[in-house]
């Protein structure tokens, strides 16, 4: 069923999404999309599935990168990326729209699969745009939007389908790091050089398990290599944006499913031949729905006016001060969390602080082996501090952390005098937001859909730990035997 947006939530949808913005990076051309239909840029979408920026052109040490490194070396490299949501389908939606996931009922996790809900009005996908203006648009797979579409939202799978001389877009999507994790046997990763995030247990499982998340970041570097050989085999490279970036953060614990860093901030890279400036890194603050208005930019369309993406190349350039994120029902486990992220400074609220941070859900428990190990470590009264804190009985309703001095998002300053200016700032803009976007995250849903979601995510448990060979209701202690018998191979 369609829903409509009245006047009031139309206004919200045109004024809020500008909020915190001003002129950002330049391009080396003062025409974005420029030429009529046949020489407008073909443009590339490589989205790759649950990764952050552990890459070698962003500094990591271990992971052996060369053919994204060299897109990086011949575009732009932007450091401050940000997705909306921590978990693919509710980011996913609000790319495609270049909308909060949250103004247009999009919020919770794979939601919506069954009743027929559709984008409220005026709220289109890019690539209807995009169709509209001569663009032929592919998808090779996954969607993956919690919303049901009129018609399809892409043309066909493969850039080979168009008419001579049509413009494309093409949305490809990765999973190779995706779990579960593929090593790459060709350039193995030694697990004892992994350093791991502190607030991991610094346990061989844990470094074998980081190391296998590399080394599905190596497989990925070749697939995006044989797709960059497609388009110069075919002569197309020259005439084609390539956009690489995740569809949201790590698939470890605080990363996926969570607002900290490790769950938000991705890898975003730009190549435009003769257009943009090569070797460039750019620290402005991008959100992913400013991928859509940008994209729309490129392809010579004016973005329309309710979108709350942002162009962030090109002379209408707008730089943010800020990102704001939203996680809410991730499969089973339903939660409210905002955060506004800042270059230095990081503010969440947690709307339901009397759940726990590792409260129960069913898709991490069987693919993430460090939360097993998490639990039993906490059980034996073996984990540090910095991993304590994260196995807490109940949250605090509010976060702050000084990013600049603690990367890691430790140590809360929220309860800190000396930061309540800080905080007070951050908090007024997070309330400003809800108000001015809808936040439909203010409407509890509906209990079918939960009962719905409850139902599957048991029938998943079971299946898999049948699979595994394990009970139904395995201790922590059995169920970490397991991971250690299948990644390392102990008895």
């Amino acid at each position: 069923m369609r829903h409509h947006l009245d006047r009031r939530d139309f206004m919200k949808f045109v004024g809020a999404g500008a909020a915190g913005l001003s002129l950002g990076c330049m391009t080396q051309s003062s025409v974005l999309g420029a030429g009529m239909y046949g020489k407008r840029p073909n443009i590339v979408w490589i989205m790759a599935e649950d990764i952050s920026p552990d890459l070698g052109c962003y500094g990591t040490p271990e992971v052996k990168t060369p053919n994204i490194d060299r897109l990086a070396s011949e575009g732009i490299r932007y450091t401050n990326a940000f997705v909306t949501g921590p978990v693919c389908s509710a980011s996913r939606s609000g790319m495609i729209t270049g909308m909060y996931q949250t103004s247009i009922g999009a919020h919770n996790h794979r939601s919506h699969r069954s009743d027929g809900y559709t984008l409220p009005e005026p709220v289109k996908l890019i690539t209807d745009y995009l169709r509209k203006a001569g663009y032929y648009t592919t998808n090779n797979g996954k969607t993956d939007f919690n919303f049901k579409t009129d018609g399809k939202p892409f043309d066909g799978k493969d850039w080979k389908g168009r008419k001579p001389g049509q413009p494309f877009f093409s949305q490809i999507t990765f999973g190779v790091t995706h779990r579960t994790f593929k090593r790459d046997k060709e350039n193995p990763i030694d697990p004892d050089k992994v350093k791991a995030p502190p607030y991991y247990p610094d346990t061989k499982l844990t470094r074998r398990d980081w190391a296998d998340y590399l080394e599905s970041i190596q497989i990925l570097d070749g697939q995006v290599e044989q797709l960059l050989k497609r388009l110069a085999d075919e002569g197309l490279a020259d005439n084609t944006v390539v956009i690489l970036i995740g569809d949201h953060g790590r698939c470890h614990v605080r990363g996926k499913q969570w607002l900290y860093d490790g769950g938000i901030h991705i890898p975003l890279i730009i190549r435009w031949p003769g257009v943009l400036k090569a070797a460039q890194v750019c620290k402005d603050m991008v959100s992913a729905i400013d991928i859509s208005a940008t994209i729309l930019a490129i392809a010579g369309i004016k973005p329309p006016a309710y979108m709350e993406g942002e162009v962030f190349l090109g002379p209408d350039a707008k730089k943010r001060d800020y990102i704001i994120a939203a996680r809410d029902r991730c499969d089973e486990t339903v939660d409210r969390i905002r955060c506004v992220r800042t270059k230095q400074y990081k503010y969440i609220r947690n709307f339901m602080p009397e759940r726990p941070y590792m409260q129960f859900n069913a898709y991490k428990t069987r693919q993430y082996p460090v939360v097993t190990l998490l639990e039993v470590l906490h059980k034996r009264g073996e984990l540090t501090e910095a991993q304590e804190n994260f196995m807490a009985s109940h949250r605090p309703k509010e976060e702050l952390y000084d990013l600049v001095n603690d990367p890691y998002e430790l140590c809360n300053l929220a309860d800190d005098a000396r930061c309540k200016t800080r905080l007070v700032e951050l908090r007024t803009i997070l309330d400003k937001w809800i108000v001015e976007t809808g936040d439909k995250g203010q409407i509890a849903e509906d209990a079918e859909s939960l009962d719905r979601w409850q139902r599957e995510a048991q029938q998943r448990y079971k299946r898999d730990m049948k699979q595994k060979g394990l009970p139904e209701d395995c201790t922590p202690e059995e169920h970490l035997k397991w991971w250690e018998k299948k990644l390392l191979g102990s008895k």
